[in-house]
């Protein structure tokens, strides 16, 4: 062996002795297990960043509250979250218990709480929504069920590249599934950088998919059935305006519970798709069937003329199953301009022509 073979495997045994110049391994996300008794909170409030939480079979009482990264992971249909039984003292509540919502993930306006996991479980009872998250970034819900809560099944606003996948959001006292740019004010729509709906089961809800003063996203490959209404694409008069997105593959039959209107909306009964107030949005390849109704907004596929102005521009309506809608398969009202109505199978139109 040489001199300079020796001298190099002398370095490398200082190197190996000492550390130095050796990367210090980061730290493992690490498994907590939450058994039937025991507090889904606790287990949050000690996890780590990137850590998993299984929360095993069992009914728990509570609700909870991340402000950061990790994994919440049920057990399926067994697994399931509701309000105590007796309200807690107001000292005992957790954020996300004051406002009456199943689970917040809630990130800051100057840091938002990244790739949260909420997955195989079930929220219900509660007097808000059963998810509800703000300021969030690529926050996944998959495989939840989300049933009889008082607002939303499942909730989002201010937040980007969510996902919501493969969930059952039922008899939810307003939407199935909500995506906002805000709730407490008004303003022009926001990019959520491509969010994802789909694959979804949306039943007996006031409204299935409600996307409000939001862009670029896609809702697609859903079931929607036993509603007052389907799916819903909301903007107003603010700049940039709501759309830029895709609605497509989706399965909306015979959305023909009747709910009572309110002071933003009139009574909703068999509702297929309504488009109020949006722009560029692509509605293609759905089945829409036996949605009827007498509301203002009853029919297949509606661009509805804005309460407040807006005018739905440029959307494409192209190659729907449009079939057994009252009091027409398609509609379009208001004086928006560059709609396109292409290739559909339907029966009936107002304006006539448009079948």
């Amino acid at each position: 062996m040489t001199n300079r073979q020796l001298t190099v495997l002398a370095c490398i045994s200082v190197v190996m002795a000492t550390g130095l110049g050796v990367a210090a391994p980061s730290a493992a996300a690490a498994r907590r297990t939450v058994h039937p008794g025991e507090s889904i909170q606790e287990a949050v409030d000690a996890a780590r960043p990137g850590d998993t939480i299984i929360v095993l079979p069992g009914t728990y009482h509570e609700s909870v509250h991340i402000t950061k990264s990790l994994t919440l992971r049920g057990s399926g249909a067994t697994t399931v979250i509701t309000p105590p039984a007796a309200p807690l003292p107001a000292r005992a509540e957790n954020p996300c218990a004051q406002t009456g919502n199943g689970i917040c993930v809630i990130g800051a306006a100057e840091k938002t709480v990244n790739r949260v996991s909420i997955r195989s479980l079930t929220l219900t009872g509660f007097k808000k929504s059963g998810i509800w998250a703000s300021r969030t970034d690529r926050m996944t819900v998959e495989g939840v069920t989300a049933e009889r809560n008082g607002t939303w099944g499942i909730a989002q606003e201010r937040s980007t590249r969510g996902a919501f996948r493969n969930n059952t959001a039922r008899d939810n006292a307003e939407s199935g599934i909500f995506v906002a740019n805000t709730i407490d004010r008004e303003g022009g729509a926001t990019d959520t950088l491509g969010a994802v709906v789909r694959n979804n089961t949306l039943t007996g809800n006031r409204i299935g998919v409600t996307v409000r003063r939001v862009r670029n996203l896609s809702v697609n490959d859903n079931v929607l059935t036993g509603n007052c209404g389907g799916i819903f694409v909301v903007g107003d008069e603010g700049e940039p305006g709501a759309g830029d997105m895709t609605i497509r593959g989706n399965r909306i039959h015979e959305n023909n519970k009747f709910c009572r209107g309110n002071t933003r909306l009139p009574d909703i009964q068999g509702v297929g798709i309504v488009l109020t107030g949006a722009e560029e949005t692509l509605v293609r390849s759905n089945s829409i069937r036996g949605n009827v109704g007498a509301s203002p907004l009853s029919g297949g596929i509606l661009l509805f003329k804005s309460f407040v102005g807006a005018t739905n521009t440029d959307n494409v309506i192209k190659d729907n199953e449009v079939q057994g809608n009252k009091p027409a398969d398609l509609a379009n009202q208001g004086t928006g301009t560059g709609n396109s109505f292409v290739g559909n199978r339907c029966e009936t139109s107002q304006p006539a022509g448009m079948c």
